[in-house]
């Protein structure tokens, strides 16, 4: 399962708010962070986000531009998946998750679960 320290949830804040790819020094100069951070910091994090797959990227001259592999939803859809897959009984982990979200979001699961449920089941 992949989840994101501050600093790379920062960076792909911002990689995921555009609609281009980034340069290095774009996603430093847009990050939100509590701290500043050196630039040579964000090149390496954006480079173990490549190497995790997380990102694509291309070269632009002497920089890399870089763009997310998938969308922010499904990134967090996949997420999701895995941590349902990653053992115990579904069934209970459905059920404590169903008692975290909010009435808002209890609905959307529910719209969701009809909009699907005419798909074909898995073989």
């Amino acid at each position: 399962m992949r989840e994101f320290g501050q600093l790379e949830s920062a960076i792909m804040d911002v990689i995921w708010a555009g609609d281009r790819p980034f340069a290095v020094r774009e996603v430093r100069e847009r990050m939100t962070y509590r701290r500043p951070v050196a630039y040579t910091t964000v090149m390496t994090v954006m480079g173990i986000l490549y190497g995790k797959g997380v990102l694509h990227r291309e070269k632009h001259g002497r920089a890399w531009r870089y763009w997310p592999a998938e969308v922010k939803e499904e990134h967090d859809a996949r997420l999701m998946a895995e941590a349902l897959r990653s053992g115990g009984d579904h069934r209970q982990i459905i059920r404590r998750f169903l008692e975290r979200v909010s009435d808002d979001e209890l609905a959307s699961l529910q719209d969701a679960v009809v909009s699907t449920g005419s798909r074909p089941a898995a073989c």
